[in-house]
């Protein structure tokens, strides 16, 4: 893979050198366990069909996955900017673009390894009662999608600002508003109402993948954003190239 390669490479070690991969890693895989228990172990348990508790913990967890992207995101060149290290990768033969396809792939690698450790959660369903195993493989792969696409957010994020603390309020914001898009579009006349519905991040987007249901338009759309936010990303590096 070249240049991309390398910095795969350099920002993975990164991730396993640093407590800050391992806090989030830890984090989610600990409230994605508290959670499965409240909706599907828990006291009401019974009350639910498999499939349902299947459900609920998905929705629970694609926000887990959400927030860790983010938290993830955020370091990848706001840090080098801090450190130097983006003027040394900037002076070098490599395009802007292989230095955000190569942060990129790195975080999604390590977010994807975090999210496939929750899958002994949900097998212990099969404690008391069925599950279908395709619904377990859609649910994650909506996760990644989804994961993917909030990536690309908190990446075009970091590449705006050399603090991280800033990054992190811009990827949130944009996250959270493209989130509630489909709570505003409820509010708002038509043809607002429409685009909204269209480009929100979660909810009606979410159900399908949540309910074991593979909606290819909705796979189309995580990697329409995720292309979207990369492409814009590497214009702000080629922008700060000349300040």
């Amino acid at each position: 893979m070249g240049a991309t390669g390398i910095i795969f490479r350099r920002e993975i070690g990164a991730y396993l050198r640093s407590p800050m991969g391992y806090i989030v890693a830890v984090v989610v895989l600990l409230l994605d366990g508290v959670l499965f228990y409240a909706v599907a172990l828990g006291p009401n348990a019974g009350q639910l069909l498999s499939g349902e508790a299947l459900k609920g913990f998905f929705y629970n967890a694609s926000g887990m996955t959400a927030v860790a992207a983010v938290a993830l995101s955020i370091r990848l060149i706001a840090e080098d900017r801090q450190t130097g290290t983006l003027l040394l990768l900037e002076t070098s033969p490599v395009k802007d673009w292989e230095i955000v396809l190569g942060k990129f792939l790195s975080a999604l690698a390590f977010l994807w390894g975090i999210t496939l450790a929750t899958a002994y959660v949900p097998l212990l369903l099969l404690v008391n009662g069925k599950i279908a195993l395709g619904h377990i493989l859609v649910g994650y792969l909506g996760m990644l999608f989804l994961g993917a696409a909030v990536l690309s957010i908190g990446l075009f994020a970091t590449a705006l600002t050399r603090h991280q603390l800033v990054a992190a309020a811009v990827a949130s914001v944009i996250t959270g508003s493209m989130f509630l898009f489909s709570t505003l579009a409820r509010v708002v006349g038509a043809p607002l109402s429409f685009v909204l519905d269209a480009l929100t991040l979660h909810d009606h987007r979410w159900t399908g993948f949540g309910s074991g249901v593979l909606n290819l338009s909705d796979a189309f759309y995580y990697a329409a954003v995720a292309y979207f936010f990369l492409y814009a990303a590497t214009r702000v590096m080629e922008l700060k190239r000349w300040e």
